[in-house]
């Protein structure tokens, strides 16, 4: 588990890139919950930090070509993607947000 930032640095409704041992993750903050999902679309290859998130739908929309992707579940909601991106356990610990990213 790795510390990767401070719960109140992360602006609500916008994603922030982070790295976790080496791996790419975009932190997505929607209200008091965090979110950690890979940062790299499996359709085109680009940041999704860089993208819209849709609060209410709980989805991170890649900036290149429009698929949404779960940040629960990693799974596409849209085309073109149809392969799915990790997702990772999140929680805050006394204000710090802590990441778990499995080999």
């Amino acid at each position: 588990m790795t510390v990767v930032a401070r719960f109140d640095d992360l602006t609500p409704g916008t994603a922030t890139k982070v790295d976790v041992n080496g791996i790419a993750v975009a932190l997505v903050r929607i209200g008091d919950e965090v979110y950690a999902i890979g940062d790299l679309c499996s359709h085109a290859n680009v940041s999704l930090s860089d993208g819209e998130v849709w609060c209410d739908e709980k989805q991170l929309e890649c900036p290149r070509h429009s698929s949404a992707f779960s940040l629960e579940t990693g799974v596409p909601a849209t085309l073109p993607a149809t392969q799915p991106v990790p997702v990772f356990d999140v929680t805050v610990v006394n204000g710090d947000v802590v990441v778990e990213v499995r080999a």
